[in-house]
């Protein structure tokens, strides 16, 4: 029995690796787009697609620490400080909301993307407003969530496409609507 869970172990970690490396790989190919709608601050958020299989795949702990690995490096290479400051509380945040909705068992995955994307703006946009002392940068969340739900909603369909075709090969994936 021991010999199983050093295996499922090892499994996570290489897995959470690779997860790891490709959600860096999609921050760098988000930096690279120059995806502008007049707009400072709208992204797809396509590394959350990342975040959100593992969630599926590997449960909240693993896809924390690959999170959390990813918005750091990126921030170190692409984003700067504030940068990846910004990017910690709304990845942090938009993983909180992710992992209760997740857990009612009530959403799909186009569902918990969505309210992701919007936590994460919100958390961006608290991290703002406090480092600058005003709150009246809360005029610009109207904007803000109806980016992050249309980016949220993308990421969703795309999630439940892949965890579909991930689930005919055998893999254990954790509630799936």
């Amino acid at each position: 029995m021991a010999k199983k869970n050093r295996q499922t172990t090892a499994y996570k970690v290489a897995l959470s690796s690779m997860m790891a490396a490709l959600a860096l790989i999609f921050s760098y190919i988000e930096a690279l787009i120059p995806f502008s709608v007049g707009i400072p601050g709208i992204k797809l958020g396509i590394a959350n697609l990342v975040i959100l299989v593992s969630l599926y795949l590997l449960g909240t702990g693993y896809t924390l620490i690959i999170n959390v690995l990813r918005i750091l490096m990126a921030g170190l290479l692409f984003n700067g400080l504030f940068g990846a400051l910004y990017s910690l509380a709304g990845g942090l945040l938009s993983l909180a909301v992710m992992v209760l909705l997740k857990k009612t068992g009530l959403f799909s995955t186009i569902g918990i993307s969505m309210a992701g994307g919007v936590a994460h703006n919100l958390g961006q946009l608290l991290t703002a407003a406090f480092l600058v002392s005003t709150i009246k940068l809360f005029v610009y969340f109207p904007v803000l969530l109806f980016s992050g739900m249309a980016s949220g909603v993308l990421i969703g369909i795309l999630t439940h496409l892949i965890l579909k075709k991930l689930s005919h090969s055998g893999l254990p994936i954790k509630n799936l609507h």
